[in-house]
């Protein structure tokens, strides 16, 4: 029996601990940074298959967060692959088997079933490591999902992360120090035509946190006592949204807020109106030149009202670019499992969504594709795992054979595609240091004693 065909028999063999996890964790969703449920399942489903786990709840340098990786050493020297899957659900109250307001209507549970079921496999049948060199970094990272945007900064203020989103905060606590290439399959409705896709990639993004404070008065009675968060916040995004026009197709810009009352009520002037938004872009350097007219724009709609603002800005995901041989090489890899028919890599192809796995892709080569066998709208109240056969054991294939070709013949693949690969940053430190130019966290408009009125968004 050759290597394929092992890696076959080995991962259908455990179609059942897969098929649980994902029904046990789609049960139990949560959002970013709470997937305590999630975590402590597949950390007891690890820990039982022999695994030694480095977990980020007893990180001793960092706050206890869910998450953790283990290292499968081949035995011969060599790059290391890390295959990782994601956590965190999302809020979306109204999806029919949502649970306390949550549900994967990401398809994380899928991911998360598949890294345990990949684990498992790797434990059936130890000769699937013969031949390789290197090691398979197995990975489970939190709050993929930019939602909930003021909790996390409040948890970035208390200490407990440094970083919104998951991968830059396991890429800050140095979780993928020693990883040369990642490698994740995301679940994805492709009907019945394809079992696997990939495009180029994907916009990255920042996220805002943008509160505006006035003063509270009765609203029929003394409407001229007041001033009027809510209004100062509706002339700030119609401000932003008279930008649009500036924007160039070439950056695929995208600007989406929500507005959050705080303190509420019809017979009240309102004192405070939060919002939450991204600045989506295909680079880093558009988004932060339009951030900025952005935040012009909200500030002088503060000021025109009479406003307080506070702007919190944070570092999002990166812009997701894949490299075209790694992308060659997956696509290989599908190709020879699924049939040539089945498979949908598009090379121009650009997705104005985001990912965090974006950050990985800054500093090393990185392939997320998906895998079929969901139905309705990712993120939507229709989305569900339809065909877990097909979902959850073909990218436990898919990933272990494309590890197989990387890491053979002395990683000699994986070797070429390292030295070839021209990272936007040259170390980890040198990213984290240039997504630090995104943060503000401060007052931006400053009301002087003469009337003047200050804009201070210089960073």
């Amino acid at each position: 029996m050759d290597k394929k065909q092992r890696i076959i028999k080995a991962a259908e063999a455990n179609r059942q601990i897969a098929f649980e996890a994902e029904r046990y964790i789609w049960k139990h969703p949560q959002t970013g940074y709470t997937e305590w449920i999630a975590n402590e399942y597949l950390i007891e489903k690890f820990e039982a298959l022999g695994y030694k786990l480095v977990r980020a709840d007893q990180d001793p340098k960092h706050g206890k967060i869910p998450g953790f990786y283990t290292d499968v050493d081949t035995g011969r020297p060599g790059p290391t692959l890390c295959i990782m899957g994601e956590l965190d659900a999302l809020d979306i109250a109204n999806h029919p088997e949502s649970v306390n307001g949550m549900c994967h209507s990401c398809g994380h549970n899928a991911q998360a079933a598949t890294m345990l079921g990949l684990a498992a496999t790797l434990k059936t049948d130890p000769s699937i490591l013969d031949g390789l060199s290197g090691k398979i970094r197995l990975m489970l990272v939190p709050a993929e999902e930019m939602i909930q945007l003021a909790f996390r900064s409040n948890l970035i203020k208390e200490g407990t992360i440094s970083y919104m989103g998951g991968k830059v905060e396991f890429l800050h606590r140095g979780y993928y120090d020693g990883v040369d290439l990642a490698l994740m399959v995301h679940s994805g409705n492709l009907g019945d035509k394809y079992d696997f896709s990939c495009g180029q990639g994907n916009n990255g993004c920042m996220a805002k946190v943008i509160t505006y404070k006035g003063k509270s008065s009765h609203a029929g009675g003394a409407p001229h006592e007041g001033i009027n968060a809510q209004y100062a916040a509706m002339l700030g995004l119609q401000a932003c949204n008279d930008l649009r026009e500036t924007l160039q197709e070439k950056d695929t810009i995208r600007f989406h807020p929500i507005m959050k009352g705080v303190n509420c009520a019809v017979n009240i002037i309102p004192d405070e109106m939060v919002i939450e938004s991204y600045v989506r872009g295909s680079n880093i350097e558009a988004m932060k030149r339009e951030n900025k007219k952005f935040n012009r724009a909200l500030a002088g709609a503060a000021a025109a009202i009479g406003c307080e603002l506070h702007i919190d800005d944070k570092p999002g995901y990166s812009p997701e670019i894949h490299d075209v041989a790694y992308m060659q090489l997956v696509e290989e890899v599908c190709k020879d499992l699924a049939g040539a028919d089945r498979v949908n890599f598009e090379y121009d192809s650009w997705s104005t969504g985001s990912s965090d796995f974006g950050d990985l892709t800054c500093v090393m080569p990185g392939i997320q594709f998906t895998s079929a066998g969901a139905s309705g709208t990712a993120h939507g109240i229709n989305y569900y795992l339809t065909d877990p056969e097909r979902l959850l054991i073909n990218s436990i294939k898919a990933q272990l054979l494309v590890a197989d070709k990387l890491l053979k013949d002395d990683a000699a693949k994986a070797k070429e595609i390292i030295a070839n690969y021209k990272a936007p940053y040259a170390s980890i430190p040198e990213y984290l240091d240039a997504i630090g130019d995104f943060i503000l966290d401060r007052d931006v408009v400053e009301y002087e004693e003469n009337g003047n009125v200050k804009l201070n968004l210089a960073k």
